[in-house]
């Protein structure tokens, strides 16, 4: 039997490191911080050994260390970077809340099997970004942001030549051009991060507002000789373009991107499939030895045409990197923002120390999208 902190509520945490995984989604400052609001943490052993962070640390900030199924049946809500697999949701007592990246809007059968289990799902990835309060929540743009900078630094890798221009004895070497497609949170990041690497950044978005945030990071905005005066969707994401914008889209992109050294991709429209901006006559297009990063890609597709999870070369000598798992590879930093967005989501939940969903507000209606009868019950008791 676990023992826990003199707590209303009880949170766990389980390992979900793997090849493609080493974040977690529990820090043992956010033990400390859950702690001061009557929330107890349970982790299992090992879950935050990739990120660095050690099960004695977790113990010293107040949490408790168990097995895999003694977390599982202790806890009211489980925390995850991603989501649960069918294995977790069986062991999972009906009425707890399980918070994390659901896929709510692509998986509806998911969603039904934590509705008929009784659990309470709360998908992050619906969170109302426009909400002031709903910001220090924000799951996607924490991860977002380190996998725009990630992007940068795995694309100076995998290019064969300096970035910065130098002038050595030997002569002069250019520097780097690089195009960032797609200038929300990762592209605005991986735009930074090329700056500061030394490359001449150029980038696009069918977003308006976008050019200012490019030029304001010292890069040039890409002119494509294309309106697309409403491609800003809901919630500050880019919306879908219609299939006539994409392929004028893409002839031009298509055209432009032969002069660049590094193209980094980072479009997602949020669980759904994203756009191509690349296509295979854009690669084709590209010099020997260019670098494309795509961020986008994942099973559902990418931003280029053809890409895939990994990394390929085209005959034409032109590296295509499928990069979805980037983030993973800041295991430290990007567990410290996912750990604090998730426990503020948590947080918010928790009224009159117990976990309740009050009926009407934006924020709670928003996110709960299963077991809304066990929340209210919860609130009633």
């Amino acid at each position: 039997m676990v023992e826990t902190h003199e707590a209303t509520v009880r949170f766990g945490v389980l390992n979900e490191t793997g090849d493609t995984e080493s974040r977690v989604a529990l820090t043992p400052d956010i033990v400390t911080r859950l702690g001061k609001s009557g929330v107890s943490c349970l982790i299992e052993r090992g879950a935050g050994a990739a990120a660095n962070y050690t099960d004695d640390a977790y113990v010293a900030a107040g949490a408790t260390v168990a097995s895999r199924d003694e977390v599982i049946a202790a806890a009211d809500a489980l925390g995850f970077v991603d989501r649960p697999d069918a294995a977790v949701l069986a062991k999972a007592k009906a009425g707890t809340w399980i918070i994390g990246m659901l896929g709510s809007f692509t998986d509806a059968d998911y969603i039904d099997a934590l509705e008929k289990a009784g659990l309470v799902g709360v998908a992050i990835e619906r969170l109302p970004r426009q909400l002031s309060s709903a910001q220090s929540m924000d799951e996607m743009t924490s991860q977002n942001s380190v996998m725009g900078y990630k992007a940068a630094i795995v694309a100076a890798d995998a290019y064969a030549s300096f970035l910065p221009m130098m002038t050595t004895a030997a002569g002069t070497i250019r520097p780097a051009k690089a195009l960032v497609l797609g200038a929300g949170i990762a592209g605005l990041q991986a735009i930074g991060t090329l700056k500061r690497l030394g490359a001449v950044v150029t980038a696009y978005d069918v977003r308006p507002a976008s050019k200012g945030e490019v030029e304001s990071l010292g890069a040039k905005f890409l002119d494509l000789g294309l309106d697309f005066s409403a491609g800003q969707g809901e919630g500050g994401y880019a919306r879908a373009l219609s299939a006539e914008e994409q392929a004028a889209q893409q002839a031009a992109v298509d055209e432009k991107a032969a002069g660049f050294d590094i193209v980094i991709t980072t479009a997602k429209v949020p669980g759904r499939k994203p756009p191509v901006l690349l296509t295979r006559a854009g690669v084709e297009g590209l010099k020997r030895g260019a670098v494309v990063v795509d961020c986008a890609a994942s099973d559902l597709g990418g931003n280029v045409e053809g890409s895939t999870v990994g990394t390929q070369v085209t005959d034409g000598g032109v590296t295509i990197i499928g990069a979805p798992y980037l983030a993973s590879g800041v295991a430290t930093t990007a567990s410290d923002l996912l750990a604090r967005n998730v426990a503020d989501v948590l947080a918010h939940f928790v009224r009159d120390g117990k976990l309740a969903q009050a009926p009407g507000e934006e924020l709670d209606d928003a996110l709960v999208v299963a077991g809304r009868a066990a929340s209210a019950t919860a609130a009633e008791k």
